[in-house]
């Protein structure tokens, strides 16, 4: 199968190696300067009306990206550009042929992506390399982002370009007309970063999207037969006398919370209570040289605002990844970004404070972050003479420019534990390389030195090579990661080493022309992973398909994927001997919105999986598995989204079928918009395994969470949150160890008033 695959690639690459992308017009405006500020009102009847509108720029000339690149779009988009001493301004003027199949929702702010969008992407340093992104939907409600120009990581992975952390603050209205709608935009410079100068060049993309044709539209053309988006942006030029100001700007914030939850820290099983407990923090933000950044925090607070989606967790050999949700850590994060994950923020578990400096000169590109973390010793019994000691976190990130896209850079965490003498460092360098319009590669190498409580010490290196090839049907991607086996990283995410590993994924997209499927696209993974003793542990080999239809349907098919995997006595201590294993799995999903009001998404997988959670001292052995995830959203309102999910996995005997565990997992999320700024978010959530003791050493465990929280947000950094949330376990209170037959108790509780407020100078 592999040659067979390896042959096909072949194939598609000597026919397409060469493909040559159309000749792109790099489109060049001059953007007006204004004597007052538009409005929304001015353009409601689709043409612009009064001084300001009337002097704007309008562009117009989109061309589809997806499902037809290269095509004419299906509805008509002008925009009007122009700019004032404080804000530039956008307004999309979008007319539809069919105006009652717009989508529009008031949603709380980020929650856009149901609907209809327009975005104005601005590179302002026009290095094709990072570009702000502002996103609004036809009532105006908001989502910004930072964009990165970096390769997807692999065939099926979602893009990886948008930095979604970034917030700040700009304004943004919207309205629908008789003829389609109207979403106007103002974004303060102050709220940007470039370089002031007498006359100024910046890059700019504009895009439609239309949600019931799953269609993109672009000015300029961003055509797929060239990897990358910056690269083929149009330039705004004729911006002067602006500046984004050497500004500060201070948020402090206040947290009262009363709150219950059980004690580690006690010498015997127990709760702590409070009645009443405040707390007070600060975080800062200091412009220097116009686009460098100092971030400071001080005693930061992260109380539960957001919530980690809910993902399987049972029966995983290896550590899950949960994204970052907290501001501090979230913004910016692309300047620490590698190809190999050496900076997790959620390693960070209580820091008292943070320091962070980020931002852009010349053709460098600089970032440095320094925390400490309570967590380290708040564990501890609080008669030991380390308790409430601290951990303590630096990296250090330089990245250099180089012509066509490509770049140089060079990494350094540190990670401490003064107490006892431990610490983690990470040095490496790592570059990105451009190969025409089509290929990209990315390399890393980089060495851990590691010193453990008891005095030991390891050091090893860890090294990424990657190729990825991106044109208009054909993708490849193929990564090699070599993890030694004295590699450590305490502040990244690197849940296995001591592996060779070799991942490969090629796709084609095939876009037929006037028919209800807009693209199917067979697929192929095949991942090798040896020990660095030449020991093969895993084969994995994957075909796979997509198909997209339209009304955002989408259809993905997985008819047989065999997976072997070896483990090792020093994998698993019931193990004497290697033991080889062979699993298969097969599965099917299908996710669509065919009308405004329902989205759902139904997969089901089955075949076979390790049980690495044999009972006592057995081996894991090869089970029956089969595991499916439904998802129904409905919006019987504008402003009422109810997202219901259930998530089930089971394991049971091949033979016989007895039952070894099954999880389930049902989530019900409710929020009400009642208007821009107020909102009300219920989150109920039941999680339960049940489980045969004779076939795992899983304990049953039943618990039940509820989350309310309301919200009122002017905008980013000053808001108001009221929030409660409760936990019940099966849980004995006297010794904090789950019990199947025990009734649920409130393990813990929480009821907090959080209030924030932007102040910039």
């Amino acid at each position: 199968m592999l040659a067979w695959a390896l042959l096909l690639l072949c194939s598609l690459a000597a026919a397409h190696g060469g493909e040559t992308p159309s000749p792109l017009i790099l489109r060049e405006v001059a953007v007006p300067r204004l004597g007052a500020a538009p409005s929304l009102e001015d353009f409601l009847s689709m043409q612009p009306r009064g001084a300001a509108a009337e002097k704007m720029l309008r562009v117009t000339g989109f061309v589809q990206r997806a499902p037809h690149d290269g095509e004419a779009p299906s509805q008509q988009t002008d925009v009007y550009l122009g700019y004032d001493h404080k804000n530039f301004y956008a307004v999309f003027v979008c007319f539809d042929r069919e105006p009652g199949k717009v989508r529009a929702h008031l949603s709380r702010r980020e929650d856009i992506f149901d609907d209809d969008t327009v975005e104005l992407m601005l590179d302002t340093f026009q290095d094709q390399r990072r570009a702000y992104s502002f996103q609004v939907n036809p009532l105006g409600v908001q989502w910004d982002a930072i964009w990165t120009e970096v390769e997807r990581q692999g065939v099926f992975d979602s893009d990886p370009h948008f930095d979604i952390s970034f917030d700040t603050l700009w304004y943004s209205r919207g309205k629908l007309t008789p003829q389609g709608f109207v979403a106007w935009m103002a974004i303060p410079f102050r709220s940007l970063r470039f370089t002031p100068g007498p006359s100024m060049r910046w890059g700019v993309v504009l895009n439609r999207s239309i949600v019931r044709e799953n269609e993109d539209d672009f000015w300029p053309e961003i055509s797929r037969k060239v990897e990358g988006r910056l690269n083929q942006a149009g330039a705004a030029k004729g911006l002067e006398g602006i500046s984004p100001g050497r500004n500060m700007q201070f948020i402090p914030y206040g947290v009262f919370r009363s709150f219950r939850a059980p004690d580690f820290t006690a010498s015997a099983p127990s709760f702590q209570q409070r009645d009443a407990q405040g707390r007070f923090g600060l975080d800062s933000k200091f412009i220097f040289h116009d686009n460098l950044v100092l971030d400071v925090t001080a005693n930061p607070d992260f109380s539960e605002v957001e919530s980690d989606d809910p993902q399987v967790t049972v029966n995983q050999r290896f550590e899950v990844f949960f994204p970052e949700k907290r501001p501090f850590f979230q913004e910016n994060s692309d300047f620490f970004r590698t190809p190999i994950n050496l900076f997790f923020t959620r390693r960070i578990g209580n820091p008292s404070a943070g320091v962070r400096l980020t931002g852009k000169v010349g053709p460098y590109s600089l970032g440095v972050l320094a925390a400490d973390d309570r967590d380290a010793g708040a564990g501890l019994p609080a008669s030991s003479p380390l308790f409430g000691e601290r951990a303590y976190f630096t990296v250090a990130r330089v990245n250099r420019e180089l012509p066509h896209q490509s770049s140089v850079g060079a990494i350094y965490t540190d990670w401490e534990l003064p107490f006892d003498g431990e610490f983690n460092r990470i040095g490496g360098v790592d570059t990105r390389l451009k190969f025409g319009a089509n290929w990209t590669a990315r390399l890393q190498s980089v060495v851990s030195s590691t010193r453990h409580a008891d005095g030991s010490y390891q050091a090893g290196p860890a090294s990424l090579v990657e190729a990825a090839y991106t044109g208009s049907h054909l993708e490849y991607f193929s990564r090699y990661t070599d993890i030694s086996p004295g590699f450590t990283t305490a502040a990244g995410f690197v849940n296995r080493v001591d592996v060779r590993d070799l991942r490969q994924a090629v796709s084609y997209q095939f876009r037929p022309k006037h028919s209800w499927v807009l693209s199917w696209e067979p697929s192929f993974n095949v991942n090798p992973v040896w020990a660095h003793d030449g020991t093969r542990l895993d084969t994995f080999y994957s075909p796979f398909l997509q198909v997209t239809l339209k009304h955002r349907t989408f259809f993905s098919l997985e008819p047989y994927t065999t997976f072997r995997e070896r483990l090792r006595p020093q994998d698993f201590f019931s193990l004497s001997t290697d033991r080889d294993y062979h699993e298969h799995l097969s599965g099917a999903s299908l996710t669509s919105t065919p009308v405004k009001l329902v989205t759902f998404t139904g997969q089901y997988y089955w075949g076979s999986s390790l049980n690495f959670v044999p009972p006592g001292t057995a081996e894991p052995f090869v089970a029956h598995l089969d595991s499916a995830r439904a998802v129904v959203t409905l919006r019987p309102m504008t402003t009422l989204k109810i997202d219901n999910s259930y998530l089930f996995n089971r394991l049971r005997l091949s033979s016989g079928g007895a039952s070894i565990f099954n999880n389930h997992i049902v989530r019900s999320k409710w929020n009400w918009q009642f208007t821009r700024e107020l909102s009300l978010r219920m989150i109920l959530q039941y999680t339960s395994t049940l489980t045969n003791p004779a076939h795992t050493f899983l304990p049953t465990s039943k618990q039940f969470n509820a989350d309310f929280l309301v919200t009122y947000l002017v905008h980013p950094g000053t808001a108001i949150y009221v929030g409660y949330n409760s936990d019940l376990l099966n849980l004995d209170p006297n010794t904090f160890a789950l019990r199947p037959e025990n009734r649920l108790i409130n393990d813990s509780r929480q009821f907090f008033v959080k209030a924030s407020y932007l102040l910039r100078f």
